[in-house]
């Protein structure tokens, strides 16, 4: 089992930057998906990017196409999110997700393709 801890999240105005975090511990990742997602109460989680820590490749939501950027550090187990331009509609609590296997994974952004999850991290845009 995987065990995903989030953190970095913060208030900004926007225009502005943050760096998101996730640490994994447990079981091996290396062949895994890791994701990010975003919720806003009252509204459905959605898909925000992928990485597949094999290989580095990323996807990314149009949302935030353009704006966010997921990278790794393998040595550390962590995985991270470099948010740019933010924008109010960002406002939301971000999630890591895991435990994916890479060739079990079907669509990125389907939230129950992954097992695990991190308890979240908020993120604030407002001037």
């Amino acid at each position: 089992q995987v065990r995903l801890t989030e953190s970095g999240g913060g208030s900004v105005q926007p225009g502005g930057s943050l760096l998101l975090s996730c640490v994994a511990s447990g079981t091996s990742i290396s062949d895994n998906a890791m994701a990010w997602f975003r919720e806003v109460p009252g509204s459905w989680r959605e898909a925000v990017g992928v990485i597949y820590l094999d290989d580095g490749d990323t996807d990314y939501g149009d949302a935030v196409e353009g704006r966010f950027a997921i990278s790794q550090n393998r040595h550390k187990r962590t995985i991270y999110l470099q948010m740019n331009n933010l924008k109010p509609e960002d406002t939301a609590r971000y999630y890591c997700a895991g435990d994916a296997p890479r060739a079990t994974v079907g669509s990125w952004y389907h939230s129950d393709e992954y097992a695990s999850w991190g308890r979240g991290t908020q993120v604030t845009v407002s001037s």
